[in-house]
């Protein structure tokens, strides 16, 4: 059975005391550099490492933050969490993922779960399928420190760091009427996501702009996200039996985008084809149509500010009380 190398053994070995040796790894001034040297040498040799259940004991602290997203292999939530890591790590914080595939229930559980195992803080993006906020607001009401990113809600007031959704959805359908599509659908996302209302509006101003009436029956709404490709399908299938299809689709996220491009290809010919543009940080959906029109979200740089505006709060010595709302700028990708 593996046993972990501790301090007393540090001790033990090199015929210090452990609070020596806790105080040379710590590089307290109070050691002298010759030592400190040796208990560094010493720990490395025999692959020291701290143990962050001691360090949870002595300082409250686990040194772990929970991640709450809806999807792994989302581009988005990738890179983000790249982002998130190279600032965790870099600050002595481990970081443990969950996702919650936009399900309610999954998500109740994973965060339910996190706090169990006595993170210091969370980072969450909510689910789509989430409307009721409770197992939120009652960790936020007990202290744990929260910080939104991409799909933030208004429960309460934290940190949230989220990208320009109107501007770049107001962007991405203004390129599709600058190609010369006038008959314009939008795929959107849950109706009560923060990011949709604010595509939404994106989309909206693009057409008031240019003199294009704004057809509601042009807009269909995916209340899972994605999640359910059936659910996807049939909003294409909508557009394909109106009378006069549109000619172009602006679509809300990346997880629909990829579920957009598939339904046509699955269910019209690709003459029947519209042209798209949506959000999305993925190149794969090069391979299913070549000219794709992307907003690409700062996704890493949303993770790395989440995370150092976390940090923040669990490290603060007084109650915050004046919080940031991050705007991120989005980049339009011509393929």
């Amino acid at each position: 059975m593996f046993k972990p190398i501790t301090i007393k053994d540090i001790a033990q070995a090199l015929e210090l005391s452990p609070s020596t040796v806790s105080r040379a790894l710590s590089d307290s001034y109070e050691i002298n550099e010759e030592t400190k040297k040796r208990v560094i040498e010493y720990a490395e040799k025999h692959n020291y490492r701290r143990n962050p259940m001691a360090s949870s004991l002595r300082q409250g602290r686990s040194y772990s933050i929970g991640v709450v997203v809806c999807e792994v292999a989302n581009s988005f939530f990738s890179h983000a969490i790249d982002g998130i890591e190279s600032v965790a790590y870099g600050k002595g914080y481990h970081v443990i993922i969950s996702q919650s595939h936009d399900a309610y229930e999954r998500e109740v559980v994973n965060i339910q779960h996190l706090a169990n195992r006595a993170v210091d803080g969370l980072l969450i993006s909510m689910s789509a399928e989430t409307k009721d906020f409770s197992h939120i607001i009652n960790l936020h009401a007990q202290g744990l420190p929260i910080v939104f990113f991409d799909r933030v809600i208004d429960a309460f007031e934290t940190h949230t760091v989220t990208a320009n959704n109107q501007k770049g959805a107001m962007v991405a359908t203004e390129s599709l009427i600058d190609r010369g599509f006038k008959k314009i659908a939008h795929l959107a996302n849950a109706p009560h996501l923060s990011i949709t209302a604010e595509r939404l509006k994106g989309y909206e101003d693009a057409l008031k702009q240019h003199g294009i009436p704004l057809d509601e029956s042009l807009i269909r709404y995916c209340h899972h996200g994605g999640r359910i490709q059936r659910e996807v399908e049939e909003a294409i299938q909508y557009f394909l039996n109106l009378p006069e299809k549109p000619d172009a689709v602006f679509v809300a996220s990346d997880r629909l985008s990829m579920g957009c491009l598939s339904a046509y290809n699955k269910l019209a010919p690709r003459d029947e084809h519209p042209a798209v543009a949506g959000f999305s940080n993925s190149d794969v959906l090069d391979l299913l149509q070549a000219d794709f029109t992307c907003i690409r979200q700062p996704a890493f740089k949303m993770g790395q500010v989440a995370m150092e505006m976390l940090i923040q709060l669990i490290e603060s010595r007084y109650p915050v009380y004046d919080f940031q709302n991050i705007v991120l700028e989005t980049e339009l990708i011509h393929r």
